[in-house]
């Protein structure tokens, strides 16, 4: 091995040294008491939570729906009116699945006289079914399945997978139960089944069908499959305990349709100092149509939205060029992210970071970075300064689905609001906009805000 001379070593230390001052704080009162104020006026005026009742009052907003248009139309209009010194549509096509208005299953036991209703809804791709008849199935895990791949055919089978509520990180116990959703059908159509009731994944027990999307494979038949309430999970499981012939009725006349044009919504403030390049805030502002996404994502556009329009109603000129992006169909193919990745690519704009709003308006926590560990210790010399919006921690992790697709962006952000919550409303007719608190959204407003602006001045 070479030695380097001492002087070389020298410079290269403190090389070292300069590059991790890229996040020391220079007048950390000035910018504390600047963060402060970013927080108060939207605490104070909750312009966010005002936007996000006429964004809910909209409708529901699955990709390629008349809603959708609607929702697009509402989003730009709303960023010019606010003074954005851009706005654009970029076009994304996407794919494009109607619920219909049938979704029923009957369960039925003639031994113990049971004839009642389940609460089920169509899981988003799916196909119709149409009177489906047969014997139910009950499994725990994709293995049981194929334990009992001779029991299979012919039959509905059912996923019945709690929650699992040892963990505080709710995320983690709804990502276990997520591939159920997605690949359940396929699996169960492998071994012959005719269609699958999947229980729905929220943290808590009700009567509400959590949807969101599944997917077929190419090589296996195509079969239905919806989600079953928790509750009426609970009560099927009890049933077949007491009678394995019992049986279900199943009908939905959900279908997809051909891919449609559809659109990302672009709002951007320009910089001081455009050679610094783009700091991005985003949200997707597609939704499921059980609900009207108040959480899911419609706080999250609101963050991206408000956490820029801030620094106008507060007269701050950033040096770097933000930018808020509401990106399409990120529930069924992250078409938007997709598009808005490559055409970054293509036209080789200069991204420094990219925060992504998609966890709910619940109460801040922190920062997640798909960074290095030594920028996450610099960017957490930051922290001091966030303490009114609730910041508490800047740390190693996912940044989301949608920024997730840039590529070459220094610094790629998810923000974390408290998640106990969110589970109880995701992808359900419970998320609506008063499932959303005002103050805790602004917070996210100014949480966000106030990392950019960090950002922004120390970069």
């Amino acid at each position: 091995m070479r030695t380097l001379p001492i002087f070389v070593v020298s410079l290269l230390l403190l090389s070292e040294i300069l590059v991790a001052q890229d996040f020391v704080v220079r007048d950390a009162a000035t910018k504390k008491n600047l963060i402060d104020s970013i927080t108060f006026y939207a605490l104070e005026h909750q312009n966010g939570y005002q936007m996000l009742k006429e964004l809910c009052a909209l409708g529901t907003r699955v990709s390629g729906s008349k809603s959708s248009y609607e929702s697009i139309v509402w989003a730009k209009k709303k960023m010019e009116d606010l003074g954005f010194d851009k706005v654009w549509l970029q076009p994304v096509k996407v794919p494009r699945w109607e619920r219909g208005n049938i979704e029923s299953c009957i369960l039925r036991s003639k031994p113990l006289k049971v004839k009642e209703s389940l609460h089920v809804g169509a899981l988003g791709g799916s196909i119709a079914a149409n009177n489906i008849t047969g014997k139910v199935i009950e499994v725990s895990s994709f293995e049981e399945l194929q334990s009992r791949a001779n029991d299979v055919a012919g039959k509905i089978v059912f996923f019945n997978i709690p929650f699992d509520q040892k963990t505080s990180v709710t995320f983690s116990s709804y990502g276990k139960l997520g591939k159920y959703r997605y690949l359940g059908a396929a699996e169960a159509a492998r071994y012959g089944a005719i269609a699958v009731l999947i229980r729905s994944l929220p943290s808590r027990l009700d009567t509400v069908p959590h949807v969101g999307v599944m997917g077929y494979r190419d090589s296996i038949k195509q079969i239905p499959a919806a989600a079953v309430s928790t509750i009426d999970a609970n009560r099927l499981s009890e049933i077949l305990k007491r009678d394995p012939e019992a049986e279900v009725l199943f009908n939905q006349n959900c279908r997809n349709l051909s891919d449609t044009l559809s659109y990302n919504v672009i709002g951007e403030m320009t910089g001081t100092d455009t050679s610094l390049g783009i700091l991005v805030s985003s949200g997707h502002i597609d939704a499921w149509d059980k609900g009207t996404g108040a959480h899911d994502d419609g706080a999250g556009c609101m963050h991206a939205i408000e956490s820029v329009i801030l620094f106008k109603q507060l007269g701050l000129k950033p040096r770097h060029t933000l930018r808020t992006v509401l990106f399409m169909n990120e529930e069924n193919g992250s078409r938007g992210a997709e598009a808005y990745a490559k055409s970054i690519d293509s036209d080789k704009q200069k991204h420094v970071a990219a925060i992504e709003s998609d966890r709910g308006g619940f109460t801040p926590l922190g920062f997640t970075v798909d960074k290095d560990s030594a920028s996450i210790q610099r960017m957490q010399s930051l922290l001091p300064l966030m303490e009114n919006c609730n910041i508490f921690y800047i740390k190693k992790g996912g940044a989301g689905v949608d920024v997730g697709r840039m590529k070459n962006v220094p610094y790629l952000i998810g923000f974390v609001p408290d998640s106990q919550r969110y589970f109880d409303v995701h992808h359900s007719g419970n998320d609506i906009i008063d499932a959303v608190n005002p103050r805790e959204l602004e917070l996210g407003s100014a949480a966000i805000s106030s990392l950019l602006y960090l950002l922004d001045t120390c970069l």
